[in-house]
């Protein structure tokens, strides 16, 4: 594997994350001797889920456990391969042609593939709720980076809230680290675990339910859990000071805090995706947009494909899994007579026993619709400080969907584009029209999807493919 960030014009594959999904699709790609660049913004190898797995100075196994350890399998994989790892490289751009923009170190460069692979993974869902804003709250994922990267923890009292496997993992990881805890407050609706049970007996039988049971078992022993929670609140006079919320539909109670860690489950990433036009889907049980793909990850725009939880969450293992096979049907469209290729069989055998009791996760932890549709003042785009009110007044005026919306309040054209108030902004026009979100649709996103300077524009090559590239932004 090679890391020089000099580019070349085409490739036969290029991948877009190098997370579990993208560094086992380039394992496979450039195993087979395909020209092979991943492509990803981060300063190392790994994705969330094995973030900084080979410069954490995190050494305490105790604290990040074996299952982190397991990416170093994946990139040693990718080592034994010609393939190009580009890091720092931040794709503000990707046209059906399989034209890519990229800019790494302040630099722009155009390229093209006869084959893209997009792993771009998951985000955290964004979790709404009055006070937000506020510095010391953050999401759990985020102090999760923090740890993992930089080896730092939030000091003082920390509380946390919201449901889903993650939120569990992050407090036993900072357990270990010695943080100070205060509580956990679970806002898992009793709705969803009722309609979750049905599932209960696939999910015993699942390479997670040994790990997970010991896990939450060993929070609950240090940490207060207070479950029920229906509402939630953050407070403080230009930094976060106190919590409240109310468990059980019970009265308000009140918590000192530091810092405020939200999680409310994981959503694919799907600006990119969109922004060529790929199609997708509202997802009523995981409540987030999919794209339309097959068993390989092949989409609705020819030579494209997504792999991992860029297609639907289903987790680090899955997305291994995903990435092979999308790796598999890259080969076979560009070489027929590769070989060196993965057992497709083996493959799916694994991928069918890493899903086993998804749907047991998806139902329980799906959230309640208190911290998905906010109201009031409660701001929904961050980076327009755009409120609930706000929204819904203006679908009053006749306003049916996220890009009127845009003509109107600008919600989603601040530098995050749409990604920490897409969801929230087409479930709430949703609910006030009383139709689906499906209905409603998403943001029209067109490149670039990452903030991009005129310089580096300024900047690229003046050959036809760069000036038509910058005509289509």
């Amino acid at each position: 594997m090679t890391t020089e960030p000099e580019l070349k014009s085409d490739y036969d594959v290029a991948i877009v994350g190098a997370g579990p999904a993208g560094l086992a699709a380039a394992a496979v790609t450039a195993g087979c001797g395909l020209s092979t660049v991943l492509l990803d913004e981060n300063p190392g190898a790994g994705g969330q889920v094995y973030r900084a797995i080979e410069t954490t100075p995190v050494r305490d196994p105790k604290i990040l456990d074996r299952d982190y350890t397991d990416g170093q399998d994946l990139i040693l994989d990718l080592k034994d391969t010609t393939a190009q790892h580009v890091r720092n490289a931040v794709v503000w751009s990707l046209a059906q042609d399989g034209e890519i923009g990229v800019s790494i170190d302040g630099r722009a460069h155009m390229l093209r593939a006869k084959r893209t692979i997009l792993a771009t993974g998951a985000m955290e869902r964004p979790f709404p709720i009055p006070g937000w804003t506020l510095p010391g709250v953050m999401t759990a994922g985020g102090a999760q980076t923090l740890l993992k990267a930089s080896g730092i923890v939030p000091e003082g009292r920390i509380v946390m809230a919201g449901c889903g496997p993650l939120l569990w993992l992050c407090a036993y990881q900072l357990l270990q680290a010695g943080c100070n805890v205060q509580a956990i407050l679970d806002t898992t609706d009793p709705a969803a675990q009722r309609s979750s049970i049905r599932h209960a007996a696939r999910f015993a039988t699942s390479p997670y339910v040994t790990k997970g049971v010991k896990l939450m078992a060993a929070v609950r022993r240090k940490i207060r859990v207070i479950t029920g929670v229906t509402a939630l609140a953050a407070h403080g006079d230009g930094q976060l000071e106190t919590v409240t919320y109310s468990a059980k539909l019970g009265p308000v109670d009140r918590m000192t805090a530091d810092h405020l860690l939200l999680h409310h489950g994981v959503i694919p990433n799907v600006n990119l995706a969109m922004s060529v036009g790929i199609s997708h889907t509202w997802d009523d049980l995981q409540l987030c947009w999919t794209p339309n793909v097959d068993s390989f990850g092949t989409t609705s725009i020819s030579g494209i494909a997504i792999a991992g939880d860029g297609a639907g969450i289903a987790g680090a293992l899955a997305a291994q899994c995903r990435g092979r096979l999308a790796g598999i049907a890259a080969v076979r469209a560009i070489e027929s007579n590769a070989t060196g290729l993965p057992d497709e069989l083996t493959v799916r055998r694994d991928l069918t026993h890493a899903m086993r009791g998804r749907r047991f996760l998806d139902h329980l932890y799906r959230p309640s619709r208190a911290f998905r549709i906010p109201t009031g003042d409660t701001i929904v785009c961050r980076c327009e400080e755009i409120t609930a009110d706000q929204i819904k007044a203006t679908v009053a005026l006749g306003v049916e969907g996220p890009n009127q919306m845009k003509s109107f309040l600008r919600c989603g054209m601040g530098p995050c584009q749409g990604r920490l108030c897409g969801t929230t902004v087409t479930e709430l026009i949703a609910d006030v029209r009383g139709v689906s979100p499906q209905d409603v649709g998403y943001y029209r996103l067109r490149p670039p999807v990452k903030p991009i300077t005129l310089a580096e524009l300024a900047g690229l090559p003046q050959t036809e493919d760069a000036t038509k590239a910058v005509v289509r932004l």
